[in-house]
């Protein structure tokens, strides 16, 4: 049943229809046996919804869904909206604690016609500490506004800059050797297991988006054979760990030719993507 009301309480954050999400967290809060984790979570996203939404609370007298189809045209008519809900998306792509929530912010800030929207996003991400795909997916929204310049940013340890102007906004926009990598991956994987190129693309799109601009992306784009070797036995190696919980290293370093003169540039590529296992490892935090 918990898994019902979590995937429920998702839904009614996706559709903006917070006052029933408060509902279902209070609900959850008066039942019992569930992990201390589970109740912290829903006693924070609650007090941030009581404070982001203080007007929004169910009624008997709202069953005709009129609230929630104006919310949807909301969503299709970014134009027509005013200044409360231009600060409305602001403020959660800024602090909701969800992090799929504040994307989705993110994207409805891509068609917001206001001055300062620029502005704002420009000094969260040079001033706080955002998470590395939510600030990639600004970075994307400041291209896609049309937004010039060079920014200073923290990612993974390090202190970057970032030309909005050269950000990628599909896989395709990335230079070739990003692109090879993967390409070798997928021809490799796809005569074991014709599900892990899926996989695959998918793993590289996001470590992608922790690894832009830093030393590791930059080493990436050498574009010689070995690099792009070196990368792809690395990908394809943390891609069988996290399908399948473990891999036969030696197989896959001989797969891509990784002699003893590449390992130290095999090691580099491979502790890069392993930071970003880390970094989630991190997020999850020790259990209670």
């Amino acid at each position: 049943m918990l898994d019902h009301y979590q995937i429920q309480l998702t839904r009614l954050l996706e559709a903006e229809q917070y006052g029933e999400a408060k509902a279902l967290l209070r609900f959850l809060l008066q039942v019992r046996g569930e992990e201390r984790r589970n109740y912290e979570e829903w006693e924070n996203l609650l007090t941030w919804l009581n404070m982001a939404f203080p007007d929004s609370e169910t009624s008997e007298e709202d069953d005709d869904g009129d609230e929630e189809e104006k919310l949807r045209q909301d969503a299709l008519n970014p134009a027509d909206h005013d200044e409360a809900y231009v600060r409305q998306v602001l403020y959660i792509m800024r602090h909701h604690p969800m992090m799929d929530q504040q994307i989705l912010a993110i994207e409805r800030a891509v068609h917001l016609r206001h001055e300062d929207v620029d502005r704002e996003i420009i000094e969260w991400l040079e001033e706080e500490d955002v998470h590395p795909v939510v600030q990639f997916k600004a970075l994307q929204c400041l291209r896609k506004r049309g937004a010039q310049g060079v920014l200073a940013l923290e990612r993974l340890g390090e202190t970057i800059q970032v030309e909005i102007g050269d950000v990628p906004l599909t896989m395709n926009d990335f230079p070739e050797p990003v692109l090879r990598v993967l390409e070798r991956v997928e021809a490799s994987v796809e005569a074991d297991d014709p599900t892990l190129p899926h996989f695959a693309r998918e793993l590289w799109k996001e470590s992608l988006q922790f690894l832009y601009g830093t030393s590791a992306y930059k080493r990436l784009l050498q574009d010689d054979d070995e690099t792009v070797d070196c990368y792809a036995a690395a990908l394809h190696l943390t891609l069988l760990l996290t399908v399948y919980g473990s891999a036969d290293e030696e197989e896959v370093r001989d797969t891509y030719g990784i002699t003893g003169e590449l390992r130290f540039r095999y090691e580099q590529a491979y502790r890069s993507l392993r930071q970003i296992t880390d970094f989630h490892s991190d997020e999850s935090g020790p259990e209670p």
